[in-house]
């Protein structure tokens, strides 16, 4: 490596995804309102400041004082609240913000909205907020026939062309009893989609395929190989494609991390099943991102009975067979070699990170190549990587694999840029 360059590549902590943006949380009634809470947690460890705005409603489910401890910041209520020195609470907190989130946002209020009601702070700071400056982002929660009805249903897709951003909504077990669509988002995806909100749209009308985690290469039913990677960077990866616009394919081998929001998921578990899964979506897709640690043999004649010991000792005997090397075979179809298709591969290395990445980079024939220590991030949440191109090698400090994600993501959209 060249002088000061290390696998560590340390720097200082990068800020949050929401780092520098004021957010106005918005609870109307109904008893998803615990889940708010969790929420604004979650957005101020993103790095955003909070200020919560509830409706009268909402202070029946969960009380001003909760929310106030959360966010730091004093709870408007009131349209006449008497801290604001022009008594305009409703003009001054939507000029602060850089958006306005509504979690819960009831079936009564997406009414309000939708007919430009104002008879109490919140409705009136979302009718009063500057459209282009302010947007108005909704996360619905009620009963499934409430959400279903014709009424509902004209609201929001009205809302919709009016220029709120419809977060979506969960299915399952609802407070009432039933089982349907109607709950509120859970905090991890409300969170998941207010930043990919404000992330910048640089992979917009792009189709990337994933790959990531390990494979299992069995030796009988019970016994296998296979290797230490966590999946979590390629699931990082896939959730940064899409934030930044994407349409986004996972093949995952055996992890157990939840699916990224908005991220389509085929699940294997062998090198060959990841062969054939990657085979027909290469076709589609724009840019192929091969995170995967895929093994490079396979047990030539897996038993179909546990092998049992004999007493002599002496170990079974293993014939190997090489697996399809996925990453260099996609790099090298006529989509890959035609520019159709950009290719990203990744190297796990041991020892001797930049020789070996530069190697790999040429022997697998992708214009990028993302190199890193294996076993000082196997498992963990953070990474540093060496980004290893035609052009020489560009390391990414240390950070979170998030982190590490959206900036390697960026990286690929002005390589295809330029």
């Amino acid at each position: 490596m060249p002088p000061g360059l290390t696998t560590d590549f340390s720097s200082d902590p990068a800020p949050g995804p929401l780092a520098g943006k004021h957010l106005v949380l918005g609870l109307s009634g109904g008893i998803a309102c615990y889940k708010s809470a969790e929420l604004c947690r979650a957005l101020i460890k993103s790095g955003a400041t909070v200020q919560v705005v509830m409706t009268e409603a909402a202070a029946q489910f969960i009380t001003p004082v909760t929310m106030q401890a959360l966010s730091g910041r004093p709870v408007y209520t009131s349209q006449w609240d008497g801290r604001e020195a022009n008594n305009m609470p409703h003009i001054n907190l939507s000029r602060q913000a850089d958006a306005i989130l509504v979690a819960p946002c009831s079936a009564d209020f997406l009414a309000k909205l939708l007919h430009g009601a104002a008879d109490e702070l919140l409705s009136l700071m979302c009718l009063a907020r500057p459209i282009e400056s302010t947007p108005l982002l909704l996360a619905p929660a009620m009963n499934r026939e409430m959400l279903a009805h014709p009424a509902t249903q004209r609201n929001l897709a009205q809302l919709t062309a009016d220029g709120a951003c419809v977060l979506g909504v969960g299915s399952g077990y609802q407070a009432c009893g039933e089982t349907g669509d109607g709950r509120m988002l859970e905090p991890d995806e409300l969170l998941e989609e207010v930043i990919a909100f404000f992330t910048p749209k640089v992979l917009q009308g792009q189709h990337v395929l994933v790959t990531a985690g390990p494979t299992y290469e069995a030796i009988d039913p019970v016994r296998g190989i296979t290797n230490l990677s966590s999946g979590k960077m390629g699931f990082a990866v896939a959730r940064a494609a899409r934030q930044a616009g994407a349409e986004v394919t996972l093949v995952a081998g055996p992890v157990s991390l939840p699916t990224p929001r908005g991220v389509v998921r085929l699940d294997v578990r062998s090198a060959e099943q990841m062969w054939q899964a990657v085979q027909p979506l290469a076709q589609q897709a724009s840019i192929f991102i091969a995170t995967a640690a895929v093994a490079d043999w396979r047990v030539a004649d897996a038993a179909a009975q546990k092998i049992k010991k004999d007493g002599s000792g002496a170990a079974p005997v293993l014939q190997f067979v090489e697996n399809t090397d996925i990453l260099a075979s996609v790099a090298d179809s006529p989509r890959a070699r035609s520019g159709q298709l950009f290719c990203v591969g990744f190297a796990a290395e041991s020892h001797d990170l930049q020789a070996h990445a530069e190697a790999k980079r040429l022997r697998k024939k992708v214009p990028l190549l993302v190199g890193n220590i294996g076993p000082a991030t196997f498992g963990r949440d953070d990474n540093a990587l060496l980004l290893v191109d035609a052009q020489g090698c560009h390391p990414l400090p240390r950070a979170s694999k998030q982190t590490l994600a959206g900036q390697l993501v960026a990286s690929i959209a002005q390589r295809m840029k330029n």
